[in-house]
């Protein structure tokens, strides 16, 4: 016997003189009505052989539509074996708890608040995408150890070794400021760094974050010298290959019509296609007015010779960034920055990189996979650089 009350009904219902007069619904539902006309909803089940009653909300702030949906959600529990009171109660108790998540919302809001929007959108970023998912529900005292090195091999085990010392620091913050506050027992990060697979030692120069990008893309605008080297230095972000590449770079390989640059690379006599974003066809139209005469785009003191392989980072240290980038450092930057900000696939990246990439049968990719979807990622990188460089 269900559904006996109706929204009509319920407005008519009194207490008849009584101090509560229960109606029923069916399937446990009631509606408990006082002397004083208050009107609440209960949900009655028997368990143990012992009845006992939930309240579910006031008439008519809860409509007798929800009252039923919260008696169904109850008798799903008992199906289950459940005790729906215990439930409730454990509910009522994970609601209270403070969660690393909400723990980390609070440390963001008072000690990011001062930092540029994009910096704080790739912090955030970070604990979405690689932290959350692990122990963004869990109390903050109940995180272990084991709990984040579990997440820090996940991101090692992508080959995000950066990413998982950025992590590791970040998340150490949080349980700091946590302690701070009180609602903290201890950090479980602490010491983690030692068991981090190291970033390699002879690792190039490079920025990762888009503060850093930003600022060295601004130092290139202001440099005085060689009209040349400063076209090199401003190409350099936006195709990010490698430094004898980018300095060998022929204009019989450049075909501006498609927007492609076709060559043989320097270090492993493999055939690549760089896309050229619009913002490179400029360069490269400004340049050939100057050096399209000549073999090589960026031409040296000798006519027949590109610029030496210290040119490049004599500029940087000219322009004070030579220890923040280097010329190979592009490289890095890019290969973090497209998977960590933009998100493309690694396998595009990496293919676009003149990185060894197979497929799934274990055949190398051709250089031309992937082609269409490499031009819109170096267009957009392209896009986010200017971006980054107009903050």
């Amino acid at each position: 016997m269900r559904n006996i009350l109706t929204p009509s009904t319920l407005k008519k219902l009194s207490s008849e003189g009584k101090k509560i007069k229960k109606y029923c619904d069916g399937d446990g539902l009631y509606l408990w009505v006082y002397e004083d006309g208050r009107k609440h909803f209960y949900f009655r089940y028997t368990r143990n052989k012992k009845s006992r009653d939930i309240y579910l909300g006031l008439y008519p702030n809860l409509t007798l539509a929800i009252a039923r949906e919260k008696s169904q959600e109850y008798r799903i529990l008992l199906a289950e074996g459940k005790d729906p009171v215990s439930v409730k109660k454990q509910n009522k108790l994970s609601e209270s708890v403070n969660t690393f998540e909400k723990l980390t919302a609070d440390w963001f809001d008072k000690m990011m608040s001062q930092r540029a929007e994009s910096h704080k959108s790739k912090v955030w970023r970070y604990f979405e995408k690689d932290v959350f998912p692990s122990i963004g529900k869990k109390d903050i005292n109940s995180v272990t150890s084991i709990d984040i090195i579990s997440l820090l091999r996940r991101i090692e085990d992508r080959g995000a070794l950066e990413t998982a010392h950025r992590v590791l620091n970040r998340c150490s913050q949080v349980f700091q400021f946590g302690m701070i506050l009180q609602v903290c027992k201890n950090n479980p990060c602490v010491n983690l760094s030692k068991i981090l697979k190291p970033v390699k030692e002879n690792h190039f120069s490079a920025p990762t974050s888009p503060s850093e990008v930003s600022a060295i893309l601004k130092a290139i605008e202001l440099y005085k010298g060689s009209f040349v080297v400063k076209s090199a230095l401003r190409m350099a972000p936006y195709v990010f290959v490698r430094p004898g590449d980018l300095r060998h770079a022929k204009w019989e390989d450049i075909d501006l019509i498609n927007k492609t640059w076709s060559f043989t690379t320097q270090k492993d006599k493999k055939q690549l296609i760089v896309p050229l974003a619009d913002q490179v066809i400029k360069i490269l139209l400004d340049l050939k007015e100057v050096t399209g005469n000549k073999t090589y785009l960026f031409t040296g003191t000798d006519n027949s010779r590109p610029i030496s392989n210290n040119t490049l980072s004599v500029a940087y240290k000219r322009l004070g960034i030579g220890d923040e980038i280097t010329a190979h450092g592009w490289r890095a930057t890019a290969r973090t920055m497209l998977d960590e900000v933009l998100e493309y696939p690694p396998h595009i990246i990496e293919q676009q990189l003149s990185h060894v990439v197979r497929d799934p049968l274990g055949r190398a990719y051709n250089r031309t996979k992937h082609l269409e979807q490499r031009k819109k990622m170096m267009s957009d990188w392209a896009d986010y650089l200017d971006k980054l460089r107009e903050e």
